[in-house]
């Protein structure tokens, strides 16, 4: 494996919604070769260790990439939860990041097929995005779902692209549908020739669920979460254990983050 580190600088950091935000970083471009699914690793903290752990990483997806202005720019959406976010989120225009990827397996959707169905749950969303714009962009039809406790957690519908069918869900009923991300995805299986899931293990668990209910033979490819450290393979902080298939340790950072959602969830 080749690992590209390299010193980014912001082209934007803008409060979004809730708590999330968007940083837009200026990059190398290495990251042109990058697909939606894959992350890379940010470091939080300046060269002289003002930040208590300056050495460590935060993993988080890509969002989306762009070019302006004949430089190549990636996205970052992140919600500021944590001493490393809350540092992400002062940091302003020109600022520099050091920053490792893009690092991981993302989505394989196949572009043989028609209709495709995303599942976000909370800040799981950002990766979905990006392949939404990847897949409109072919000529798919896309229905993205998102799921939060409120309102206040939902992507603002107004940012995606237009072909997009956007369900909102949320557990309070403050904005869409009330309830569980598991209730669309349950009702739109039959119109979906595939699936595509980010959020939490226990959401993409209960996804996995559904599908096997109806005995839906349909691929449901889940992108999965984990705090690591390094992003390549070496801390073993990401660890899974697969049902089906190959025996033994799997890593969300080399083998993932995207798996089919059998073969980890049997």
């Amino acid at each position: 494996m080749t690992l590209h580190s390299e010193t980014a600088h912001v082209i934007e950091n803008i409060h979004l919604y809730g708590l999330t935000h968007l940083m837009w970083l200026e990059v190398s471009d290495l990251y042109e070769s990058a697909s939606p699914g894959q992350f890379l690793m940010i470091t939080c903290g300046d060269a002289e260790g003002s930040f208590p752990e300056p050495s460590l990483g935060r993993a988080m997806s890509i969002f989306g990439i762009r070019t302006d202005g004949g430089t190549q720019q990636i996205g970052i959406l992140y919600d500021v939860v944590g001493r490393g976010t809350r540092w992400m989120s002062q940091q302003e225009e020109n600022a520099e990041v050091r920053i490792l990827g893009p690092l991981g397996k993302g989505f394989a959707p196949n572009l043989n097929l028609r209709n495709m169905l995303l599942i976000g749950g909370g800040i799981g969303i950002a990766p979905l995005i990006w392949l939404a714009d990847h897949l409109v962009d072919r000529d798919l039809r896309v229905t993205l779902v998102h799921g939060a406790g409120d309102a206040d957690k939902i992507f603002p519908a107004s940012l995606l692209p237009t072909d997009v069918e956007f369900v909102a869900v949320t557990e309070d009923g403050s904005m869409g549908e009330k309830g569980l991300v598991t209730v669309p995805f349950e009702r739109l299986l039959d119109w979906s020739d595939q699936s595509f899931a980010c959020g939490p293990d226990p959401m993409l668990r209960a996804l996995n669920g559904v599908r096997k209910q109806h005995m839906v033979d349909k691929e449901l490819q889940v992108l999965m979460e984990a705090r690591m450290a390094c992003g390549f393979g070496v801390c073993y902080s990401c660890a899974v254990f697969p049902r089906k298939g190959k025996k033994g340790v799997e890593l969300i950072c080399t083998d993932g983050p995207m798996f089919d959602s059998s073969h980890v969830f049997g």
